[in-house]
């Protein structure tokens, strides 16, 4: 029998999935790197990572991999297709994301509304594009926010059926303490709005049965318990991801929130206090750290999709009925994946990965320690060179990250006690930071090579 099957979330999928796959940005991070050589060791050794096996500063130390299953899946896919199979791995996150939202979006408004807030929700989400974990748990977020959204919706109580997202979502990420958040907001707005004991009840045991699916990880709960101490951690300040979002300059972020206050204010669309709480939290949670603007941008559009929709009489387009068109559209996205595995196109990340500079370090000074820019641990690791700092802030924890920003200040003092402490023999830094230029006055020390990515300095002989 012939089903009505919507077009725009597979023409959303399909374009997002073309556009990430050939997106040599994805790679402008250096976790991406680390996150595969830990999934390689994981899938080697058949077991998860409890320890640190990369570091020289930390060998040993107890380190939750609690992205564990993200990780092993980064690693599969450069195992099975390089770069190539990486990138794929990542656009078809987010292509599944983009159609997701593009589908429930559908259910509160017809076109060219949902064109219109889909294009914004995504654009906002352009700056996070990157191949690291959390763009494989996105999907998640958008099943799970639109799970709470319909149960507000129809006057009951979440579905079981989001408990397995749960349970993915939390050996892949750590920001699925982000359900548990919007799951007790909307509880509390549902309490608001019917204040009773079945009320209660019904949301209650939803959170009791969430937290036990959380728990379900190789890390129990310890994997639950790292989120919230990870952002306790004054010393990720110095980390831009972790910074206050800025306004020094345009980006899509801003637009979004403008247009949307121009929507709002301009309809005068009166919406629930409770919902408008919500989203000045989460407004207030992308300001407060960048990385957390891509959640805001996949979760308010489902928030304030019905009360948008009902306050301006919307109704929801017809949708059309064309399984040709769905299948041209699954030959097309099999025909990217064809094209970008067969294409020797550079995987980008040329910031963080000095790889010339690492090349021109004699092998016995590389197996010496080595003072690293934070940025270039993860390549470190993926070429087996043991790093004194990669982004693992957790394992470091907040007095090695401060000593760190000493360092690179530089406070010479620290900078001096640092070399000596750890017997570094040779540092890897970006040409203009400050300790690149305290190394260049460093008695006993020689500048070896240098260019725009990275200079190197080793101890003179």
């Amino acid at each position: 029998m012939d089903r009505k099957i919507s077009l725009a979330p597979w023409i959303a999928a399909l374009l997002c999935f073309a556009a990430v796959a050939f997106a040599p940005q994805i790679f402008n991070d250096g976790d991406t790197y680390w996150h595969i050589a830990a999934g390689a060791r994981m899938i080697a050794d058949r077991a998860v990572l409890y320890a640190d096996p990369f570091s020289y500063t930390f060998a040993g130390h107890a380190w939750n991999a609690h992205e564990w299953l993200s990780e092993v899946l980064m690693a599969a896919a450069f195992r099975l297709g390089g770069w190539g199979g990486t990138a794929l791995l990542f656009a078809a996150g987010f292509a599944l994301a983009a159609g997701l939202l593009a589908r429930d979006l559908g259910r509160w408004f017809a076109e060219p509304a949902r064109t219109i807030v889909l294009v914004l929700a995504l654009s906002c989400m352009t700056g996070s594009l990157l191949a690291r974990p959390h763009i494989l748990a996105l999907p998640l977020l958008e099943i799970w926010t639109v799970g709470l959204v319909i149960a507000r919706e129809e006057k009951r109580s979440p579905s079981v059926a989001l408990l397995p997202v749960m349970t993915l979502w939390a050996n892949l990420h750590g920001g699925f303490v982000f359900g548990f958040l919007l799951a007790g907001l909307m509880g509390l707005e549902a309490l608001a709005e019917a204040p009773s004991w079945k009320t209660f009840k019904s949301w209650a045991l939803f959170g009791v049965f969430a937290l036990i699916a959380a728990l379900i990880t190789p890390h129990f709960v310890d994997g639950l318990l790292f989120p919230f101490r990870l952002v306790q951690m004054s010393g990720l300040g110095h980390v831009g991801e972790w910074q206050p979002t800025s306004f020094a300059t345009i980006e899509p972020f801003e637009l979004v929130v403008l247009a949307g206050l121009y929507v709002l204010l301009s309809r005068r669309i009166a919406l629930p206090v409770s919902r408008i709480l919500i989203v000045l939290l989460l407004l207030h949670l992308a300001l407060q750290h960048q990385r957390h603007q891509i959640v805001f941008a996949m979760t308010v559009p489902l928030l304030l999709a019905a009360p948008i929709a009902r306050a301006l009489d919307m109704r929801p387009g017809q949708a059309k009925r064309s399984w040709v068109a769905i299948a041209a559209a699954m030959t097309a996205l099999a025909g990217i994946a064809f094209a970008r595995l067969s294409l020797a196109l550079p995987h980008g990340g040329a910031l963080v990965t000095p790889e010339a500079a690492l090349a021109h370090v004699p092998r016995d000074v590389a197996a010496t320690p080595v003072l690293n820019e934070y940025g270039f641990g993860g390549y470190l690791i993926f070429r087996g060179v043991k790093p004194f700092i990669d982004s693992r802030a957790e394992l470091y924890g907040d007095d090695f990250l401060k000593n760190y920003a000493r360092i690179m200040t530089p406070d010479p003092k620290a900078l001096q006690a640092t070399l000596a402490q750890y017997r570094i023999g040779w540092t890897l830094l970006i040409p203009d930071t400050p300790a690149a230029a305290a190394m260049d006055l460093m008695p006993g020390w020689k500048r070896l090579y240098a260019d725009d990515i990275a200079v190197v300095h080793v101890r003179n002989r």
